[in-house]
């Protein structure tokens, strides 16, 4: 599994209840795009409409500048079975919750969305979090200080 493209505020902005896994439909130029890397998470969720599973606001690319009339924000369809979108609609409906996208991942030569049903942080949380990853930098380092 290669991962292509990477959500890199999702674990700092949100507290990860859950992971999911999807197929997207996506063009051709947008799959070129995606595998070169080229896109953006930012500012993107994942909304239910009608029982059907919707990446919004998604940033990918034209894979050639010569497709001058490609959307590049358009809705992507997620390809789930019909069990896996009534658990996910019941669980939106609890307050503060929703879906967010991780990463474009390369399965079996399939591209695959990652996401996630998640809680916000509080800023209080954050930097709690940005605290904790600063101290165990910090063992780390002093660790392998003394191993020399």
């Amino acid at each position: 599994m290669t991962i292509l493209i990477k959500n890199k505020k999702a674990h700092l902005n949100y507290q990860i209840l859950e992971k999911y896994s999807a197929g997207i439909s996506l063009l051709g130029s947008e799959v070129k795009s995606i595998k070169t890397g080229n896109g953006s998470f930012e500012g993107s969720f994942i909304s239910i409409d009608d029982n059907k599973v919707f990446l919004k606001s998604a940033y990918i690319p034209a894979w050639q500048e010569k497709n001058s009339d490609f959307d590049n924000y358009r809705d992507r369809q997620l390809l789930l079975q019909k069990r896996e979108i009534i658990k996910l609609s019941k669980e939106l409906k609890k307050k503060t919750q929703t879906l967010i996208p991780l990463s474009f991942n390369l399965e079996r030569n399939l591209i695959k969305l990652k996401f996630a049903l998640v809680k916000g942080k509080k800023k209080y949380d954050k930097r709690q979090d940005i605290k904790k990853a600063d101290i165990k930098k910090d063992l780390e380092r002093n660790l392998k200080l003394r191993m020399k």
